[in-house]
């Protein structure tokens, strides 16, 4: 069985993360794949590293006219018997071929996007349903849940932070993007006087968060730290993950918070809603509630006793759904009952139609 997978996203991101995660899990476990993915030196050299095999790229915008043939040339060199393309521009560039195409949403994506693949895999049960309303037969749209890497890291020195060690000390990650809702988070800041914030991101808000943390007097007990991939080491620091997400279909912060054993706060946006059982793994507060987000990180600093029953919890949840391992299995399944269809091993493009 040989399996392309093809990533053309952003420089930064969660599916982004979840895809590297993945192509190495799969790799550990003897898949015979071959990665193609947009230029991106940090992204390749995880891979490379990770013993993939692996082209990459331009995948640029409307302009681009070498990609689509380039990424032809790479499926006729490897020979897939399927091929998974990675949200809308991977999908959009992929050809048609004596292959199966599995096409990955991370999110609610216009269906049409998907409509020459032969199936779809949405990353929440919600997805999966949604590309079934647009008309998806339940034998072509699947869920196959993400998952956390746990690799047990030490604490970072605070003090290389310009972070107090006796602070409690919040943790946010995702892009500064308006979706994720730092601004709320900022401004429950303002209620939680005793904290200091860690945010590992990046993205275009960044200059407007920075403006904003400034405006509202909590500029010194917040620290931008830009895109992470020690998300462990920075989980292990803090003493709480705030996810505050005004939009996340699924949302891995909540199952690495988990998996690291740190307590956790998010907004119950669809993703985290849909997960987090409240009041026994995390704490769940209104999307743009800035006053119940104070109200929760406040809580839960200041109960020890409740910190340590998230965790717990947590723990329990992520052992039993969310593992390495546990994906992985499901994705080499998912594969080989591909190639035990008949029906999947003959290209039906246009499968919604």
């Amino acid at each position: 069985m040989r399996v392309m997978q093809v990533m053309a996203g952003g420089e930064h991101g969660g599916a982004e993360t979840f895809f590297v995660d993945l192509v190495t899990a799969l790799q550990k476990r003897g898949l015979d794949q071959r990665a193609v993915i947009r230029r991106n030196p940090e992204r390749s050299k995880i891979l490379r590293d990770a013993k993939v095999p692996l082209a990459e790229l331009r995948f640029g915008g409307p302009l681009d006219i070498l990609s689509k043939p380039a990424l032809r040339r790479e499926i006729a060199r490897f020979q897939p018997d399927i091929v998974q393309t990675w949200m809308v521009r991977a999908t959009k560039a992929c050809p048609s071929g004596q292959f199966v195409h599995v096409g990955w949403l991370g999110g609610y994506y216009k269906p049409p996007h998907f409509q020459a693949c032969d199936h779809v895999v949405g990353v929440t049960q919600d997805i999966a349903n949604h590309m079934r309303a647009a008309g998806w037969a339940e034998s072509r749209s699947h869920y196959l849940p993400t998952f956390a890497v746990r690799q047990p890291a030490g604490p970072l020195n605070r003090a290389d932070y310009d972070t107090p060690e006796d602070a409690p000390l919040l943790l946010a990650l995702g892009r500064l993007h308006v979706k994720k809702a730092f601004d709320i988070l900022l401004k429950a800041l303002v209620s939680t006087p005793k904290a200091w914030l860690w945010i590992a991101g990046e993205g275009e808000l960044r200059a407007e968060l920075e403006k904003l943390a400034a405006d509202l007097g909590v500029a010194g007990r917040v620290r931008f730290l830009g895109w992470r991939y020690d998300r462990e080491a920075l989980l292990a620091t803090a003493d709480l993950c705030v996810f505050p997400s005004r939009y996340e279909p699924f949302g891995t912060v909540t199952i690495e918070a988990w998996a690291c054993d740190t307590p956790l706060v998010a907004a119950a946006s669809a993703g985290p809603a849909a997960v987090i059982r409240d009041g026994e793994d995390a704490l769940l507060v209104s999307v743009d509630d800035v006053e119940a987000l104070a109200a929760a990180i406040n809580r839960v600093l200041d109960e020890p006793a409740l910190a340590e029953n998230l965790v717990a919890a947590g723990r329990r949840r992520f052992e039993a759904e969310f593992t390495e391992e546990a994906c992985a299995k499901r994705y080499l399944a998912f594969y080989e009952n591909l190639l035990d269809s008949p029906s999947a091993v003959a290209p039906v493009h246009g499968a919604a139609q």
